[in-house]
């Protein structure tokens, strides 16, 4: 199997619903392919930013657009016991009719929303453990009529799932995954494969995803799975931005993101996922970009 190359969109819900609304609105009108969602209780990089609700906030913008995909870029597995997500996800399938994608993380230890819930915060190893448990009874859920499931952390007991969701067998499930254990999960239970890097350099950050895709094609293999099943999807993460007022240096100008990207996609990956622009100003560039750029990595593929 081979993916056509998608263009994905990053936006926080940390504006009013108007503003997110267009936004979504304006990335399908110039072709991007997936609205991805933020999930937190809070903006955990900044707790004064206002915030709203990731699941909510995606079924405002599913209602709102017709062609886009909408996906959870990643759920936070601390928030919600895996039977409810994935009854959400089952709703919010049919808000779409059809168009979600279900992206799944362990979470991030420095958030401070465990402490303001007064949720456990659980160590690495944990996280990991729960993971799997938590991807195999959402996968159960979201491609059968009833499913049961007894693990060390989580368990459902003849749990229904009705009516069943629009995509089949279910919606596809994308696991965020940075780390090599992650990863390799990745390879075995994931459609989509999900990563980035926080390295403080584009060069850096392209010899650790050549690294991560070796990883996840040794794991392929190991599983007995052909690695073009799996799709790639990489998060393009700016470190620079925050240091230039917001501005990603990939939306400076065309050629800037046509050669980020081309690297990328070369490295293996066939989903890009771009941060929504934080500055206004860039927003006509991301535009021409879509409009100009995207339609030939699409037909070099």
């Amino acid at each position: 199997m081979t993916h056509a190359i998608r263009f994905g969109s990053l936006v926080l819900p940390n504006e009013d619903m108007q503003t997110l609304i267009r936004k979504a609105k304006n990335l399908e009108n110039c072709g991007f392919d997936i609205f991805a969602g933020a999930d937190h209780f809070c903006d955990w990089s900044d707790i004064s930013r206002p915030w709203f609700e990731g699941w909510i906030s995606l079924t405002a913008v599913a209602l709102a657009t017709t062609n886009l995909r909408i996906a959870t870029y990643v759920s936070q597995i601390p928030l919600r016991h895996p039977a409810m997500l994935a009854r959400q996800a089952q709703t919010l399938d049919h808000a779409c009719n059809g168009r979600l994608e279900v992206g799944l993380g362990t979470g991030i230890g420095i958030d401070p929303s465990y402490d303001m819930m007064a949720i456990p915060n659980w160590d690495g190893k944990e996280r990991v453990a729960r993971f799997k448990e938590y991807v195999e009874i959402v996968d159960r859920l979201l491609a059968n009529d009833k499913s049961s499931f007894e693990g060390e952390y989580y368990s459902i007991k003849d749990a229904v799932m009705r009516p069943a969701p629009v995509q089949s067998p279910r919606p596809p499930i994308t696991i965020g995954a940075i780390g090599p254990v992650m990863c390799r999960f990745a390879a075995r239970a994931a459609d989509t494969w999900n990563t980035m890097s926080f390295a403080d350099s584009f060069d850096k950050q392209l010899a650790e995803a050549r690294g991560k895709v070796a990883i996840v094609d040794e794991a392929c293999a190991k599983a007995g799975r052909d690695p073009a099943t799996l799709r790639r999807s990489y998060l393009m993460y700016d470190p620079a931005a925050r240091r230039d007022g917001g501005a990603f240096s990939y939306y400076n100008s065309v050629g800037a993101f046509e050669d980020y990207a081309g690297q990328i996609i070369e490295a293996g990956f066939s989903e890009l996922v771009l941060y929504y622009p934080a500055v206004a100003a860039q927003e006509p560039m991301m535009e021409r970009i879509a409009h100009d750029v995207f339609p030939k990595l699409r037909a070099a593929d």
